[in-house]
């Protein structure tokens, strides 16, 4: 087991970073992109070291993927948010000497990572069977678009797809809008959650029985996951598909007023509640006395007057009606509005990553607490090779 270097050694008491639970674990990371880089960024967050390997010269694909005009040291701002706080070795994979150097790091690793389509680890020599005979304890994590086998084995493992072939594209948005993507890769980000609970669950087992073990997920299993709730209702609900809200669509289950609606100068969002105590604070009587099963049957009609309704008044009006009275309600706040928000600001969730060149960026922290305090790093996402020489000298490749 490689003890992670002395980062901090150069700080006051006061200065340095909490304990976190993975320091002392190596992670090789050969994952490229966002779902195999948000394992090996959580596993970093709680305290791992995490050597990303990169093709010499070009490095990972993601450096060069833009999600604006915005670029940061040479290198996208998505690169930068998904890899802050990794080093990165240099490496050609179809160079003999270094496919060995990399055999011999991930001979001293406590995890490897990786997110090739499927076969192509093996082809290059650093599949799971290959790996584990080298390294008996290693933990070996794969993500892939669909799994191993079956006939999507070879389509592109790519978030907007897999959004398509799950369900989950066509359960979002209005009647009419046909399927509605989410702003996210929320696939890419899903796997990468499961992986690394996958991950963690093999190496406590490998502290009681000393085995390595592989752990496999896609962005297919992620997403279906993700739907259990809605879909173990359509498996044991006579498998009838739901019908999506003609406006202010929200969930395809869930009856009015559950969606969010344009006020005067902004939008609100209702959740679940009862309609005759919505109709008694927003002075609605035409809604009041209405049988439970209406929210549902006569859905449209209901969202569409209560749309009208809210219309009438400011967002700051309608919270102030109905905070109070304890309906489910909430503002719906832009990324600048979320940032003045003084519960976000408690939270602390946000940090400033520096490097060596003064590179600097703010980006996010871990979504967690241990005892109380937030897991942090101050490194921010390497440079391609910029710890090639050091991790030579000290793993002797």
């Amino acid at each position: 087991m490689i003890a992670s270097p002395p980062t901090d050694s150069a700080r006051s008491p006061a200065e340095a970073l909490p304990e976190r639970p993975l320091e002392g674990l190596l992670v090789v990371d050969l994952s490229q992109f966002l779902s195999g880089p948000y394992c090996s960024l959580r596993l970093a967050d709680l305290g791992a070291r995490v050597i990303k390997i990169e093709r010499a010269g070009a490095g990972d694909l993601s450096r060069q993927l833009y999600l604006s005009d915005t670029e940061i040291g040479g290198d996208s701002t998505i690169f930068h948010a998904i890899n802050r706080g990794k080093e990165s070795l240099a490496l050609d994979l179809k160079d003999p000497a270094d496919l060995a150097a990399l055999k011999r790091l991930v001979g001293q690793a406590d995890v490897m990572i990786q997110n090739f389509r499927p076969g192509v680890a093996d082809r290059i020599g650093v599949g799971w069977e290959e790996m584990h005979a080298l390294n008996p304890r290693l933990v070996y994590g794969s993500i892939s678009g669909y799994g191993d086998d079956g006939p999507w084995v070879k389509f592109p493992g790519q978030d907007l797809l897999a959004q398509a072939r799950s369900g989950l594209m066509w359960l979002t948005g209005d009647a009419a809008q046909g399927p509605v993507p989410m702003g996210l890769a929320v696939g890419d980000m899903f796997a990468g959650v499961a992986l690394s609970q996958g991950i963690l669950a093999a190496l406590v087992r490998r502290g009681m029985d000393g085995i390595g073990r592989h752990v496999e997920t896609s962005l297919l299993e992620a997403l279906v996951d993700l739907q259990f709730e809605v879909l173990t209702t359509w498996l044991n609900d006579g498998r009838r598909l739901p019908t999506r809200s003609q406006t202010n669509g929200a969930h395809a289950y869930l009856g009015a007023p559950y969606g969010v609606y344009a006020a005067q100068d902004g939008y609100l969002a209702l959740a679940m509640t009862p309609l005759d105590r919505l109709a008694e604070l927003m002075e609605m009587p035409d809604l009041a006395g209405r049988p439970a099963s209406d929210a549902f049957s006569a859905r449209d009609a209901i969202k569409a007057r209560l749309a009208e309704r809210v219309a009438e008044k400011t967002v700051a009006d309608w919270l102030a009606i109905l905070q109070p009275a304890d309906i489910w309600c909430s503002e719906v706040l832009n990324w600048s509005q979320l940032m003045q928000a003084e519960a976000f600001r408690r939270l602390d969730l946000l940090q400033t990553v520096t490097r060596d060149d003064g590179v600097s960026i703010d980006t996010t922290r871990a979504p967690l607490t241990i005892d109380g305090r937030r897991p942090a790093g101050r490194r921010a996402a390497p440079r391609v090779g910029e710890h090639s020489e050091t991790i030579r000298k000290e793993f002797g490749l």
